[in-house]
């Protein structure tokens, strides 16, 4: 394990790039953590519920709108193809009517201005990728998360808890500058979609897919069983990502040593080994951590337990998504992932209503478990 953490850390380091975007995302995801905690600590898990309830929507109305996906964007950039201008046009425009409908069916202002702050901020991030301006990218993206803890509390101590969401919108203000940029060093052509139109296809509707697959539970959650217990659930949730941050970081740095065709069998085994043992700890220790931090979410204590276990099967659905994309199988992926999602979705229909949050943990991960058995069996089959 000392040899393959050694070998880890001198990859990591010995290139500034990489390390950058690590350094960012991770310290991002730590505020974001503590934004989403300190949150879920001063309101009701109602309120709690709600807000991501919102989100979601938002989420999925942002991918709905932005044509092509962000990886398009980063590839057409890469290549000097100046798309960027076509694109963000058609994406700020169907986002613009967007936030129109969202208006009229839920009249909340903040939820319609929060589907702009998305499309802003993946476009913008996007198009910095596809420059490799990796520190300039790492620059805006910890900066938007600092506004988020700024603003997002600030907000909510000002105006109360609708403050929240206006204050997580005021957070992606600062990329604003960059689209403007781009609208004047490219200009829109949309003959430029003619012949790419296929590639911005397909990466639209793997963007949609992957989205709802993380925005189907919350929309629902929200209508079938109510806020507070979708609160309870989101909660469970952020912890288990927290608890996912390692199996994560491992499998970045994996992706593109299986990419370049190394096995790493031994880091894989160690891996799974160590998911086990973060498991163990997320059932030992949350029982302790929210009645004294989050005392207003002791009913899902043990639904958090549960979620716990899927640290170890999500683990190994990341060990072999790394590598089927190394392998350019993305197909493979999709589709275990469309049905794991279908399956998460019936699982609560039917298990929720009746069992409530633990129906929902216990069905969450059933999905979990059930996407890394078939990219096992996949990978069996197809002799990958």
């Amino acid at each position: 394990m000392d040899n393959y953490w050694t070998d880890f850390k001198k990859k990591i380091i010995g290139q500034k790039d990489l390390a950058s975007i690590g350094f960012a995302n991770i310290v991002g995801s730590g505020i974001s953590a503590i934004f989403w905690l300190y949150i879920a600590a001063v309101i009701e898990p109602e309120q709690y519920g709600e807000i991501h309830y919102f989100i979601a929507i938002a989420a999925l109305a942002q991918i709905i709108s932005l044509i092509g996906s962000s990886n398009v964007l980063t590839v057409y950039t890469a290549k000097k193809i100046k798309i960027q201008a076509t694109l963000f046009f058609i994406s700020l425009l169907v986002a613009a009517i967007s936030t129109v409908v969202i208006m009229i069916i839920f009249s909340r202002l903040d939820a319609a201005l929060l589907i702009l702050g998305y499309i802003i901020f993946e476009l913008a991030n996007s198009v910095l990728l596809g420059k490799k301006a990796y520190t300039t990218y790492s620059k805006y993206f910890l900066t938007q998360k600092i506004l988020m803890l700024v603003f997002g509390i600030g907000f909510y101590y000002l105006i109360g808890f609708d403050g929240i969401l206006y204050g997580l919108v005021l957070s992606f203000v600062p990329y604003t500058v960059l689209i403007f940029r781009e609208f004047k060093e490219s200009r829109i052509d949309f003959s430029l979609l003619k012949s790419r139109k296929g590639f911005i296809a397909n990466n639209y509707a793997m963007s949609i897919s992957g989205r709802a697959s993380s925005t189907m539970d919350k929309l629902v959650i929200a209508p079938l069983l109510g806020f507070a217990l979708l609160g309870n659930y989101s909660l469970a949730l952020q912890l288990f990502v927290i608890l996912l941050i390692v199996p994560m970081i491992i499998y970045k740095y994996l992706l593109p040593q299986d990419a370049s065709g190394q096995s790493n069998r031994k880091l894989r085994q160690v891996t799974i080994i160590l998911s086990v043992g973060i498991a163990v700890l997320g059932i030992g220790l949350f029982p302790y951590i929210i009645p004294n931090f989050f005392p207003k979410f002791i009913d899902a204590i043990d639904a958090i337990q549960v979620m716990s276990v899927a640290i170890i099967p999500a683990t190994i659905t990341l060990l072999y998504t790394s590598k089927l994309l190394g392998m350019e199988k993305s197909k493979f992926v999709l589709i275990t992932e469309i049905i794991s999602t279908s399956a998460l979705i019936v699982g609560f229909i039917i298990l929720g209503p009746t069992f409530g949050v633990m129906g929902l943990a216990s069905v969450f991960v059933l999905s979990v478990t059930l996407e890394a058995t078939l990219l096992f069996c996949v990978t069996k089959i197809k002799k990958l």
